[in-house]
């Protein structure tokens, strides 16, 4: 692992599965980690302890980030308890399921405010701190599906694709104050039960996957962390695929 000892992150939806993930890597890689959670106070605890539990430093935030008020004010927190605020991970999502035809507008703004507007208003505020540090790291988690749509899956699509987009402008923009921002963006990962509510779909990603196994959260968890090292100190505005080739595969 990457020695991130003295660095402090903050890692957005990190109370379960993909999040918990690269909260746990970061924690691992020696950075304090600040755990944010919108209802899953248990599950962002239990991460907490895991990380203390190995000797690391953690603690868990509450917040909806649907809220840009709240957005700025967990990033003060998270500043105001490590210190310092070396990485952002933008990882707190959702993913519904309904067809575009009968989609409605509401709909539509939920997914784009939560997936999107929060990653924006995080990132403003995690950049006015960094700055006055000399410098830090954004990673946005992302989707094949911002190049890939699916089906029920259009406003998910549409909104991790402006995460990639934001992603670009905000390292241009952000670079000359020393912040690089990157996305990450994961293929299909392993949970439990995932066999079980998807067989077809499972199996037809390890056929297509020249790596033929789903992802883990680890996985997009050492993206982040490598991202956020001084080993990515000349890479910004850049999008890096997890997804064990699949995006490999042929379509015709």
């Amino acid at each position: 692992m990457l020695d991130l000892s003295g660095t402090a992150t903050l890692v957005t939806g990190a109370s379960g599965g993909i999040g918990r993930g690269i909260a746990l890597r970061f924690a691992e890689a020696g950075s304090a980690v600040a755990v944010h959670y919108r209802r899953d106070r248990a599950g962002a605890h239990a991460v907490v302890a895991q990380i203390r539990d190995t000797g690391g430093a953690a603690a868990a935030f509450e917040a909806d980030l649907s809220d840009d008020t709240a957005c700025r004010a967990l990033v003060r927190a998270a500043e105001e308890w490590a210190g310092r605020l070396d990485a952002l991970v933008n990882n707190a999502g959702i993913q519904p399921v309904e067809a575009l035809p009968g989609m409605s507008a509401t709909s539509w703004r939920t997914m784009i405010e939560t997936n999107v507007t929060s990653a924006f208003a995080c990132t403003q505020a995690a950049a006015e701190v960094m700055a006055g540090q000399g410098g830090g790291a954004v990673v946005h988690i992302a989707s094949i599906e911002a190049s890939q749509p699916a089906p029920g899956h259009a406003h998910y699509s549409a909104a991790k694709a402006a995460l990639v987009m934001h992603a670009r402008a905000a390292a241009l923009e952000y670079g000359p104050r020393g912040i690089r921002v990157n996305a990450v963006s994961p293929g299909l990962i392993d949970r439990d039960g995932l066999d079980t509510d998807w067989p077809d779909g499972v199996q037809r990603w390890r056929d297509a996957a020249p790596l033929s196994r789903l992802g883990t959260p680890s996985d997009v968890g050492n993206a982040c962390v490598f991202l956020a090292s001084p080993l990515a100190a000349w890479i910004t505005g850049h999008n890096l695929v997890v997804d064990g080739g699949v995006s490999t595969h042929p379509t015709w």
